[in-house]
């Protein structure tokens, strides 16, 4: 009788079945386009970035590539130990954010990149350190971690989400929809196994968050925004639920918590 171990199963094949099951909604770059001044305004110098940084190692590096860098919650605060930082985003507002910060920051060694996951990298610069900070959730997580260590001379850091979900799960019953959690950091390390790398594990818990829906419109709109446009019926539902829920019920309130994942290149 054949034994089936864990190097039988195709954690990329695996992750790609999770994301469509969990029915992720895609973000096009006009909907981070949306929210870049908010998250300029949030992301800088928050105790999240000050805990990356502190876990990254520059020893010997002068360059760095920040993938899905929005306003440059980490690129930024690094750009003055280095000679040159490449931010790479999709959405050109937060590329535009990027380079508002670099300028008021007086720094001239940052360049913006507009390229999605999966478009062609051949003309991205393979820097000696390379960097995810919460941009993971991608259709295909096996090709975005062969990028990633494509691109990296030194070290790659990257951060992605210890399972939970942002909302109370009263709140999604509500909506009357069956929703598995979305796929978390595991696929990650089993992926890199796969590709014979060895990665180190920490954790960052994010202890800020943000304040609680002013409102029920404010409260759908978050909803949406993480699980997609509401039917007609849905938002009558959430709103039934809303009313009569005690005062700020509807998101979690605990600390988010992120794996923070690294290597050093052979």
């Amino acid at each position: 009788m054949a034994v089936r171990t864990i190097t039988d199963i195709d954690f990329g094949d695996l992750y790609r079945q999770h994301v469509r099951a969990a029915s992720r909604v895609d973000k096009a770059a006009s909907d981070w386009d949306a929210r870049a001044a908010d998250m300029q305004r949030r992301w800088l110098q928050s105790s999240y970035a000050e805990a990356f940084i502190a876990r990254m190692n520059l020893a010997g590096a002068t360059t760095l590539l920040d993938v899905g860098c929005g306003p440059g919650t980490i690129g930024l605060p690094l750009a003055h130990r280095l000679e040159r930082v490449y931010g790479l985003d999709y959405s050109r507002a937060m590329l535009e954010a990027l380079r508002a910060g670099a300028t008021e920051r007086g720094l001239t060694n940052v360049e913006a990149l507009h390229r999605a996951w999966e478009d062609d990298w051949s003309e991205v610069p393979v820097c000696d350190v390379v960097v995810a900070s919460r941009s993971t959730n991608v259709p295909d997580l096996t090709a975005a971690l062969a990028k990633l260590d494509a691109k990296a001379r030194r070290r790659i850091y990257l951060t992605h989400r210890v399972g939970g979900r942002l909302f109370h799960p009263e709140a999604i019953e509500a909506l009357g929809r069956q929703l598995l959690p979305p796929p978390d950091y595991i696929y990650i390390l089993n992926i890199l196994h796969g590709m014979g790398i060895h990665p180190r594990l920490d954790y960052i818990e994010s202890k800020q968050q943000r304040a609680p829906a002013a409102d029920f419109d404010e409260f759908a709109r978050r909803i949406a925004w993480s699980l997609g446009e509401l039917t007609p019926e849905e938002h009558a539902r959430l709103r039934a639920w809303y009313e009569r829920a005690p005062p700020g019920t509807g998101e979690i309130a605990a600390p988010m918590r992120w794996a923070f994942i690294s290597w050093e290149k052979a």
